[in-house]
């Protein structure tokens, strides 16, 4: 008996159950496209880099590894460099990103667009702001305007596809804008439109899960498996990674924490119901409270309620104060739904986060069920964190994996050395 105790205690597997209407076998064709995709991560994180040693790096065998850098080089993704000066034998040829090609990208906001040509290394050829109007037809004929002149100035450059982060949630197969109460666009088809006129792929999704994806891809992200990104706007969005992977749900509506109600006597939301949390922690919630506090003065855009803050302006700084305990409040649902390790905020309030967040992170820290709080991280440029990821948003349709298979966080086997590396609280210890 004792002896088939121990040959149990060392077995490491067991028997998992496997729903076989998503399983898919893990074909030859499946491993050289993860191999691909390891390569071009590493590339990116350590160029210029040389074969030997990416097929270090990797553990990959050097034919393998020469095979996929072939195969990248045809592809136009990396480009070779000079030739590494060794003291004797060959002298390795380095191989990049390959820096002609670009993204054409747009983060759409209810008033006003911001387009960028974004390079594969996150970097911005150019950039400029558009205005737009409540209808959607004549604001998307303006932003095809745009983005034809931006691609019209860059004649040297290979562009792979647009990218438009939206302020609402988008269908992952249909590319349909299905839910975007703050911009009203819906359901016009915004791809179909542009793609009419522009001979490139249009690929479009909801700002928290681009800025997500701007972080997972640029490589903030490494060692975190379970993640929540809320972007404050004049709403409330949430993207989730959940055991490494983003999740979308059914129609691509996983993640409207903004909508849900805490106060269902509350104010009236734009989505039809009364107290949603965006109605309390947004920045058009923000707005609001100095309205109230101020109502014989004309209402301040964001950026001036923030200099106001700035400025030490009492009725500023308490309208803020205000959102940022009712922010709290939100992330505590968010906190008692997925259990992240690491929560993001990026925009509106996080501007002036030294001042605010200690009243999130106090509220957090008392409220809090169990354990201790998820850290908190702040994106240090939203705008641009949107724009890169737009970028990504087209990225990920090039790479190894469909659109119908997870995108998976790297995975902390692979030691890749980074600048402003977010790690979970555990691998921080």
């Amino acid at each position: 008996m004792a002896r088939v105790t121990e040959h149990r205690r060392k077995r490491t597997h067991g028997i998992q159950r496997i729903d076989l209407a998503y399983a898919e076998l893990a074909s030859s064709e499946i491993a050289r496209d993860i191999n691909r995709d390891v390569i071009l991560e590493l590339i990116r994180a350590n160029q210029p880099v040389s074969r030997a040693d990416l097929s270090r790096l990797s553990g990959l065998q050097p034919s393998t590894t020469s095979a996929i850098v072939g195969q990248l080089l045809n592809e136009k993704w990396i480009v070779e460099g000079a030739a590494t000066p060794r003291p004797r034998g060959r002298r390795p040829t380095l191989v990049s990103l390959n820096p002609g090609m670009v993204i054409a990208v747009a983060s759409i906001r209810p008033n006003r667009a911001i387009l960028a040509v974004v390079d594969l290394n996150g970097r911005f050829l150019s950039r400029e702001s558009l205005t737009l109007l409540p209808d959607p037809k004549r604001s998307v004929e303006k932003l095809i305007a745009g983005l034809q002149r931006m691609i019209e100035s860059h004649p040297d450059k290979s562009f792979e596809g647009i990218g438009l982060s939206l302020p609402g949630r988008v269908d992952p197969v249909s590319q349909i804008l299905l839910l975007a109460p703050n911009l009203l666009w819906s359901p016009y088809n915004i791809k179909d439109a542009i793609e009419r006129r522009i001979p490139l792929q249009v690929e479009m999704d909801n700002e928290a899960n681009a800025c997500l994806l701007s972080e997972l891809w640029f490589g903030r992200m490494d060692g975190v498996r379970n993640a929540v990104l809320v972007a404050i706007s004049e709403g409330i969005g949430a993207a989730i990674l959940a055991n490494g992977q983003m999740v979308r749900g059914q129609s691509g509506l996983a993640g409207e924490f903004g909508h849900i109600s805490i106060n269902p006597v509350g104010p009236l939301c734009s989505c039809g119901q009364r107290g949603c949390w965006e109605m309390y922690a947004s920045s058009s919630a923000a707005i609001r409270y100095y309205a109230e506090l101020q109502p014989d003065v004309t209402r301040p855009t964001l950026t001036e309620l923030l200099n106001m803050a700035d400025k030490n302006d009492a009725s500023a700084i308490q309208a803020f104060s205000r959102q940022a305990t009712y922010l709290a409040q939100g992330l505590l649902i968010v906190i008692a739904t997925l259990s992240p390790e690491v929560i993001l905020l990026t925009g509106g309030l996080t501007a002036s986060w030294k001042r605010f967040g200690p009243i999130v992170e106090g509220e957090l820290a008392d409220l809090t069920l169990a354990g201790r709080p998820p850290h908190i991280a702040i994106t240090p440029d939203p705008e641009l964190a949107l724009l890169r990821g737009a970028a990504a948003l087209v990225l990920q349709r090039h790479s190894g994996y469909s659109r119908s298979q997870p995108i998976v966080a790297k995975s902390k086997s692979i030691r890749i050395r980074r600048n402003r590396t977010i790690r979970s609280p555990a691998a921080q210890e």
